[in-house]
């Protein structure tokens, strides 16, 4: 009821918010405006996950898209500093396929990846935010994200989740975390290294 609550004023108040990205993004970066994905949520069940779209559609000769470090314009990675290619996820929330906090919905693909622990962050529903984006976000790398996600799980409580959308809010000012040091967007994840 919370999230359903919450993300119905978000949508609200953030209208105007929400059509003048929508009008920018289409400028500079055409259509579609918003990006589509397939994304694992509550217990993995598929759902579409919506943002606001941050990269060109650059392909090569051979008609495969170009790395994110090309497509990622500048206007895209003002989008992704000030969390604003995020804001249509509220409809997510709103349709209850995602909650306010709680680990960040990731690519289908990598679900047989994961190890049994790392598994557990489907035992609740994606968040917009979560426990790994307010330690770290795109500066952790992969084994501490899950780590992280999996705590979030067990020690779930509503006090956390208003302490974890302030320390978001404090985040979202400063840009801490956005971007990974080896690379424009997140790093992709291949599995986890052997014993």
């Amino acid at each position: 009821m919370f999230d359903v609550i919450c993300s119905f004023l978000a949508l609200i108040v953030l209208s105007p918010v929400l059509l003048v990205t929508a009008i920018l993004v289409r400028i500079k970066l055409g259509t579609p405006v918003i990006f589509k994905q397939k994304r694992p949520g509550l217990h993995e069940k598929i759902f579409t996950l919506y943002k606001f779209r941050t990269m060109t559609d650059q392909k090569d000769e051979q008609g495969n898209l170009l790395s994110d470090e090309v497509r990622l314009t500048k206007f895209g990675k003002m989008l992704r500093s000030t969390s604003l290619d995020e804001l249509p996820e509220l409809w997510n929330i709103l349709k209850g396929n995602m909650s306010i906090v709680g680990p960040r919905p990731l690519l289908e693909r990598y679900i047989p990846l994961y190890t049994a622990e790392q598994r557990k962050r489907h035992q609740v529903r994606p968040g917009l935010t979560g426990l790994a984006q307010v330690n770290g976000r795109n500066e952790l790398n992969w084994k501490q994200k899950f780590q992280l996600d999996t705590e979030y799980t067990i020690r779930i409580t509503f006090i956390s989740d208003i302490k974890i959308i302030l320390q978001t809010i404090g985040h979202v000012f400063t840009g801490k975390g956005i971007s990974s040091t080896t690379s424009a967007t997140m790093e992709e994840f291949t599995g986890n290294p052997k014993n």
